[in-house]
């Protein structure tokens, strides 16, 4: 499985980190063992001083496809989940100013928390749209819904489908909304779709 991620998926996003809105999907890709799961714990890495947290919402895809139409692209996946983009933000301004790929900032290992899934009916709300959200410590950070993506799940499917198959279990991490912002030793970030908790990481 691989994970492929987009970045600056929400204006409000691109704008707190000073950053260009694109005018296509923004897409990075993290390897297989980014993978945190089952709420383990994510041990603050030795090569960053500025690690942060980004919530999305992620879509798990339930078979091949390539060249997908938008229309077709909801018979793609069937479950969702959230999930957090952690970014050793310090190394990735370093690559930014460089000009060079984000991979090591964003690819290392235990880098992509992925919570649990759910049937993306019981996601969705009645006006097809998902409600997330990320706590830090219990006070709420991030607050996003998919009405504000630039690029909605269908078009990104289509899009990414574009130029990589698609493979039964990929991830793709849609993008995070405004409120992105540094953890330390010891906070605890829980991820929600609506009011159901999906994802808890502590940093240690």
């Amino acid at each position: 499985m691989k994970f492929i991620c987009i970045g600056r998926n929400y204006a409000a996003h691109a704008a707190e980190l000073n950053n260009p809105v694109p005018k296509t999907p923004l897409i990075f890709t993290k390897p297989d063992n980014a993978m945190l799961h089952d709420n383990k714990p994510l041990y603050y890495p030795d090569f960053t001083k500025d690690l942060h947290y980004e919530v999305e919402v992620l879509v798990r895809i339930d078979r091949l496809g390539k060249h997908i139409e938008p229309k077709f692209a909801h018979k793609y996946y069937k479950d969702v989940t959230v999930g957090i983009d952690f970014t050793a933000r310090d190394i990735q301004a370093q690559l930014k100013e460089k000009g060079h790929p984000w991979e090591i900032a964003k690819g290392w290992d235990g880098s992509a928390a992925v919570g649990q899934y759910i049937p993306k009916e019981e996601a969705f709300d009645k006006d097809g749209n998902i409600q997330f959200s990320l706590t830090k410590n219990g006070e709420k950070v991030q607050d996003g819904d998919t009405k504000n993506m630039l690029t909605n799940i269908d078009n990104l499917i289509a899009y990414v489908s574009k130029f990589f198959t698609l493979k039964k279990g990929d991830v793709i991490f849609t993008g995070t909304p405004k409120g992105v912002g540094p953890v330390q030793i010891g906070d605890l970030l829980k991820g929600y779709i609506g009011d159901k908790q999906l994802l808890e990481c502590e940093i240690r």
